[in-house]
């Protein structure tokens, strides 16, 4: 019974599993594979924001080792008294009148209904047999009871949520539908007209009440309901207080967080009363509402009236393609969530197979067949209406986003990931290897020629070597990034999720590791060459063109328009950086200030870049002129300039995300990178003039600058120093099983945020150049990043799993109103 039931369960759902980014292998391997136990491809194979929410299969088994260490105790006691007790058993079985009595079963589950229809029926176990430690028995099945109820529970909570979030899509659909075929009806009436071809084609509507300006509009943040659900059942599915936290968060950005809209306005068409809603996520929309506002509130304020006989609103194709984006955005948005559940539901059966199949080894009794009963009627397998849902949405997607081609749909519904080639991992060693060998190479040469030992005028360390250490920043941060993503992925945090990366496109740690060696190997190379060049006579102006050379190759390779080279992700960076420089005016997503936050920290080469480029663009290098960036002012300051250039985008994009989401806690965080800058513009003036009263401004700026950051690092962005917190100093949700690691980290933050007293001190390595103590300060605020990285993602994703949050919420363009309002 047990083997084919297992078997029943192993593959019954295979079928309907869409392959998602974290769910690394089939489900169909799970029973196949025996060599793994279940309990390490459980924990690999669930829901990562969900996990609270699954079975808690390890403390099932805490339990049952219990009963079974009791029943080790108790086996010497049974066997003198077995031979009695088989023979009374025998003969207790058959009444006085010769007729065998009817053999009850070991446990009786009960089916309790509950007070409100939103808790579902709740299970509890009665024991009709005495067990061995019936102490331990009864909190094994007050603890299995517990997990079925909060399994179904949550299924129906989500599977609610679901359900509510694909009608409110297929209305959104059928408005969507019925725009477009009114803007197909008039083009096709404007088609005679040449004028009229020329203009994007709109549709109008009467506007039927006064229109409202964007300062007054708001969209509410669309939070996942079960947490909302919960809190009205009071069930809470963690001891901790994070539930709880996570709650009060929850309410408090429900009321606060306000997402202003380039187009609100209230129209009636088709005989709906409708309010397009379009998030100000480019710089042309943002620039309308301001101009909008400003026209709105200081303009035309008294003469905002409705007019009797309407006015014309105007929805042009660009509103209406943006407006079908959004809707295709979340049915691929609820598809996910859909084979999550399906995956919730399929993992939690194989997990009470699993612990009853245990159970009934460890006692020797038939518990499977009567508990298995109850869970497979139970709500979260019986219910098929996420498999309805989850058909339905695929064919309304392949019919209207898909052209009816099933199989360019299900590329969107269920993309397929890269599979991870050996080649990879071959030509990562090739190149380390390459690497090593040249740089041991380079050093030895530049060793020899004394070209980094101290001297008053070195063209070679004012020219070439900022390529260099350019280079060696940039990359050294790219394999720290490759370092977080191994992490990241082996801690189970979903950092795919979190920086909306696609998982057709997503850069592995492998692809980041192949690319940090194959490209410091050709530096490192280029530079070997250059510098033996120079050592064997060559003068610098035959050979001072290299190292510019190969910062151009690198410029033209990111831009290369061709599929070469990881196409996508570097277009992906492209657009990040645009969004970084154009901050406030791009609507702030998390990879966008994540982004923003590694250059805060990469200063020193933002600074080596601008000189190299002021010096091969002017034409220096043909002269030799290596002092006329420094000299000539309008340079001097723009290098000046870049020094709080990545603070102030920082500051911009908290500016920009209290505008959207209306909380003071941006503004907080906005004074921080303000400190940051003023801090940073005293080290330039004590550059300028090295005087006693700009040092002790120097201080008193950075030192406050320090304690800002080290509070915002370790409260805010790592979650820790928590009051009342189980683990002293940090939180109650560590993804490290090590606390050590925290307390280490957070001390070696707190020394590598210190780094700025070398400006106060002055010190340096003996007979080497500045500049090479300026590298490797630069290169241990990069390894600081790296750390905060870490912590920074895992602090995002347990504030995730707080919320039971695995799927993002898109929000939709189409909103009904009623007269009314």
């Amino acid at each position: 019974m047990s083997s084919s039931v297992s078997s029943k369960y192993s593959l019954g759902y295979s079928h309907l599993l869409p392959p998602l980014s974290l769910l690394s292998q089939d489900l169909l391997h799970l029973q196949e594979r025996k060599m793994v136990k279940f309990s390490k491809q459980f924990e690999g194979q669930l829901v990562p924001e969900w996990k609270e929410a699954f079975v808690d299969y390890w403390q099932l088994k805490k339990d049952l080792k219990k009963i079974h260490l009791n029943n080790k105790n108790t086996a010497s006691k049974t066997q003198t008294t077995s031979l009695a007790n088989n023979l009374l058993s025998s003969i207790g079985k058959f009444s006085l009148f010769g007729r065998q009595r009817r053999d009850h079963g070991v446990i009786q589950v009960h089916k309790n209904l509950a007070a409100s229809a939103s808790k579902g029926d709740l299970y509890e176990t009665e024991l009709l047999e005495q067990f061995a430690d019936t102490d331990a028995a009864k909190e094994f099945f007050a603890c299995l009871d517990m997990q079925l109820n909060k399994v179904n529970q949550f299924y129906r909570t989500k599977e609610k949520e679901f359900l509510e979030r694909g009608e409110s899509l297929k209305k959104q659909m059928e408005i969507l539908i019925e725009l477009k075929t009114i803007l197909q009806q008039q083009q096709r009436g404007k088609g005679a007209s040449a004028q009229d071809s020329k203009e994007d084609a709109s549709i109008s509507c009467t506007i039927s009440c006064e229109e409202d300006s964007v300062k007054d509009r708001t969209e509410p943040q669309l939070q996942d309901s079960s947490t909302e659900e919960l809190e009205r059942n009071d069930v809470s599915f963690s001891d901790s207080p994070r539930s709880d936290d996570m709650g009060k968060s929850t309410r408090k950005k429900r009321e606060d967080g306000k997402l202003r809209t380039l187009s609100g306005r209230v129209f009636s068409c088709q005989g709906k009363n409708l309010r397009i809603n379009i998030p100000l996520t480019t710089p042309s929309r943002t620039f309308s509402a301001i101009s909008y506002l400003f026209w709105e509130d200081l303009v035309n304020q008294s003469s905002r009236k409705c007019e009797p006989e309407g006015s014309k609103l105007h929805i042009n194709k660009s509103k209406l393609h943006h407006a079908e984006k959004m809707i295709k955005g979340a049915f691929i948005e609820l598809y996910k969530g859909l084979g999550y559940l399906k995956t919730y539901r399929h993992l939690n059966m194989l997990a009470f197979i699993k612990i009853l199949k245990k159970l009934d080894k460890v006692t020797g009794k038939q518990v499977l067949p009567i508990y298995l009963k109850v869970v497979e009627s139970s709500y979260f397998n019986s219910s098929d209406k996420v498999m309805n849902l989850a058909d339905e949405v695929e064919n309304l997607f392949i019919k209207h986003f898909a052209e009816e081609d099933r199989r360019k749909g299900m590329k969107y519904l269920r993309p397929r990931q890269r599979k991870e080639s050996h080649a990879v991992t071959f030509f990562i060693g090739l190149f380390t290897g390459c690497f090593i060998a040249l740089l041991a190479g380079y050093i030895i040469m530049a060793h020899l020629t004394g070209m980094y030992r101290r001297q008053p005028h070195s063209i070679y360390m004012e020219t070439a070597y900022p390529v260099l250490s350019m280079f060696s920043l940039l990359f050294l941060h790219f394999f720290l990034y490759g370092c977080n993503i191994f992490m990241w992925r082996k801690a189970r945090i979903n950092y795919c999720f979190i920086f909306e990366l696609a998982p057709t496109k997503e850069l592995k740690y492998r692809d980041v590791f192949l690319i940090c060696t194959t490209s410091m190997t050709a530096v490192v190379g280029i530079m070997f060459v250059h510098l033996s060049l120079v050592t064997k006579g060559y003068s610098y102006a035959q050979v001072q063109a290299i190292p510019g050379l190969l910062l151009l190759i690198f410029l033209l390779l990111l831009v290369c328009p061709f599929n070469i080279f990881y196409q996508s992700s570097r277009y992906r960076f492209l657009r990040v950086i645009r969004n970084i420089i154009l901050s406030p005016l791009y609507k702030v997503v998390m990879l966008d200030f994540f982004m923003a936050d590694q250059l805060c920290s990469q200063v020193p080469m933002l600074r080596n870049l601008e000189y190299v480029a002021c010096y091969y663009i002017t034409g220096s290098y043909k002269t030799q002129d290596y002092g006329y960036c420094m000299r000539a002012k309008h340079y001097r300051d723009l290098a000046y300039a870049v020094s709080f250039l990545p603070y102030y985008w920082r500051a911009m994009q908290c500016a920009r995300r209290w505008f959207d989401e209306g909380q003071t806690n941006h503004l907080v965080n906005l004074g921080k990178y303000v400190s940051a800058m003023l801090a940073a513009g005293a080290k330039v003036a004590y550059e300028k003039e090295r005087s006693i009263g700009w040092l002790c401004l120097v201080v008193v700026m950075s030192s406050a600058a320090t304690v800002y950051q080290l509070y915002w690092d370790f409260v805010k962005d790592w979650g820790l120093l928590q009051l009342n917190s189980k683990n002293p100093w940090l939180r109650n949700e560590l993804m490290l099983r090590r606390k050590f690691i925290y307390y280490f980290s957070m001390g070696l933050n707190l020394i590598l945020r210190l780094a700025w007293l070398h400006t106060v001190l002055h010190s340096s390595f003996e007979h080497v150049d500045y500049r090479i103590t300026g590298l490797f300060l630069a290169a241990l605020e990069v390894t600081r990043r790296g750390l905060w990285n870490f912590y920074r993602l895992e602090n995002e994703h347990l504030n995730n799993a707080g919320k039971f949050r695995a799927v993002k919420t898109v929000p939709l363009p189409f909103h009904e109103v009623d007269e009314e309002d």
